[in-house]
């Protein structure tokens, strides 16, 4: 039995590579990874913890012939399955019976390609594999009936926080749902030298990234929003400013909204950019924050996970859930970006966030042993599976 890791985009997201390795940690073994940001798995050393593989559905030209006439056979039978099998062929050759196959996107099913995922479940599931969604979090109106019927499909489900479950429960899809705390909770922490002005203990880090923007009508309110919050830290505390990117993608760069804050404030001296690093070492660095405030799922899993009291700034159900989780609540924990329409609603956020940093603490150092257990569980999960 193989067990196979897909639906990957490559390391340059560091949530991904900390799916990937708390993955693998768990597993006790060395799995087999097809990913889409291969090169970017290489610069990161996922090869060390894995059986790297080119997925090659980033290899097919679009213009090309062969992508012409896939697409044709496509449109032909009114489904995406017979380009799926094209796209995807090196992946769905080295599937066999028996098999156990995890897609580890997380939160895939809350964006575009849905029909692609459904039916690479379909295809594995036909050549004899089990086949399991993992640690995953759905938008409840992401849920068509054409993706219930896929989920309905999987061998498992294993879901990170409970607003997905109930989501998924109210679909009806109840029987191969199990609950789980996300992998990366287990992520271990890689010291690392802490950059230039970074003060140990007394630094406040902000994760930001454009994908947020894109859930906002109040886009240059909020960017506004996020300088206001960052003067008013300098203004009323002595603590420096580490802004930290946590996806360095093309496509998606946190850098983008990062580095302009960084050159306004630079000249302040207590305002820093934290250089690009693998996420275990990025994650020693936020666990070296007083506090932090994030917009990247994983970066405040990091923080959570280390018992740095946290601000998430959300735009979907896995902030709300795994803050409901952690908290019993998001009030107070998340900002929804929607909400963000000048600079009052961070930096009343930040408020409460700091005056309220100890009891926080001690919660956290009280809960993510157990939490970090419930991570642990997943394994017994797919042992069940397996057997």
């Amino acid at each position: 039995m193989k067990t196979i890791l897909y639906a990957h985009t490559g390391s340059g997201n560091h949530g991904c590579e900390a799916l990937v390795r708390s993955t693998a940690k768990l597993l006790g073994n060395t799995p087999i990874l097809f990913s889409t940001g291969y090169e970017e798995d290489l610069q990161f050393g996922i090869a060390n913890i894995a059986k790297l593989e080119r997925d090659t559905a980033v290899s097919i030209p679009r213009r090309s012939a062969a992508y012409v006439a896939a697409a044709c056979q496509t449109k032909l039978t009114k489904g995406t399955r017979l380009f799926t099998k094209y796209a995807h062929k090196d992946l769905l050759d080295q599937v066999q019976r028996g098999d156990l196959c995890l897609s580890i996107g997380g939160d895939n099913y809350c964006y575009a390609g849905t029909e692609i995922l459904g039916d690479l479940n379909t295809l594995f599931r036909k050549k004899g594999a089990k086949t399991v969604l993992w640690g995953c979090s759905i938008d409840p109106e992401a849920l068509t009936p054409e993706m219930v019927k896929d989920l309905r499909r999987y061998d498992l489900i294993t879901v990170r926080e409970p607003l997905t479950q109930a989501a998924l429960a109210v679909a009806g899809i109840t029987t191969n749902v199990r609950s789980v705390a996300d992998p990366a909770f287990l992520l271990d922490a890689q010291e690392t030298d802490l950059p230039d002005r970074f003060l140990a203990g007394n630094t406040i880090g902000l994760n930001l990234s454009p994908l947020i923007l894109h859930y906002t009508p109040k886009k240059e309110e909020a960017l506004a929003g996020f300088h206001a919050l960052v003067q008013h830290i300098l203004d009323t505390t002595d603590s420096a400013i580490a802004l930290l990117p946590h996806v360095v993608k093309t496509k998606s760069n946190d850098l983008e909204v990062l580095e302009p804050l960084f050159k306004q404030f630079e000249n302040t001296g207590r305002v820093l950019l934290v250089p690009d690093q693998n996420c275990m070492r990025l994650k020693y660095i936020i666990s070296q924050c007083r506090l932090f405030i994030g917009a990247r799922t994983h970066a405040t899993i990091a923080a959570y996970s280390t018992c740095v009291p946290t601000l998430v700034i959300g735009y979907s159900v896995k902030s709300k859930g795994i803050a409901t989780d952690l908290f019993g609540t998001e009030e107070n924990y998340v900002v929804p970006i929607q909400t963000i329409k000048s600079d009052t609603e961070l930096i009343s956020a930040f408020g409460w966030l700091e005056a309220n940093a100890k009891t926080i603490k001690q919660h956290l150092q009280s809960v993510i042993p157990a939490y970090q257990e419930k991570a642990h569980i997943g394994r017994i999960y797919l042992d069940e599976l397996t057997k």
